[in-house]
């Protein structure tokens, strides 16, 4: 009975080992398949963030390329403008009088028709904004003064 004791211990003892070796060995792969899983999370994220950064960056091209094509439409409406103001200048001075005080106003308007339309051509309302600062830049004050006087008149106006 001593030997099948001694049997059953030697029996127990590996079955034990195994369970350990099982153990040990589940436990192993549990820490690779957790790795695994934690680099491919890592990785997973990376590209999202890198996707992100791409559509944003495409989006403010986008948006840029929006803009300067805005800009662009804009710039060649204020020449049409300055075109047809232009053909009007031209028109009047055509059709309107000729002689007497009449006359005179009529070219006066017509020149100053034909100028505005030509600077409207040329600058556009980058250069018509350039000047305007220019202007506000040289006389400070009576530019405030001028905001004010149009901010009461809107004012006003908005309250009625």
């Amino acid at each position: 009975m001593a030997s099948t004791t001694h049997n059953a211990k030697d029996a127990a003892g590996s079955v034990m080992d195994k369970g350990k070796d099982a153990g040990a060995t589940f436990a192993d792969k549990a820490k690779d398949t957790a790795s695994t899983f934690a680099d491919k999370a890592k990785d997973t994220a990376g590209n999202l963030a890198d996707k992100t950064k791409d559509a944003m960056s495409s989006a403010t091209d986008r948006a840029k390329d929006l803009g300067k094509s805005a800009a662009h439409m804009v710039e060649n409406a204020t020449s049409r403008v300055g075109s047809g103001i232009e053909t009007a200048a031209g028109a009047l001075r055509d059709k309107g009088p000729h002689d007497g005080m009449m006359g005179t106003a009529t070219s006066k308007v017509a020149d100053t028709l034909e100028r505005g339309g030509r600077y409207l051509q040329e600058e556009g309302l980058t250069g018509m904004a350039d000047d305007l600062t220019g202007l506000i830049k040289r006389n400070p004050i009576p530019a405030l003064l001028l905001g004010i006087g149009i901010g009461y008149l809107i004012g006003r106006a908005l309250r009625s």
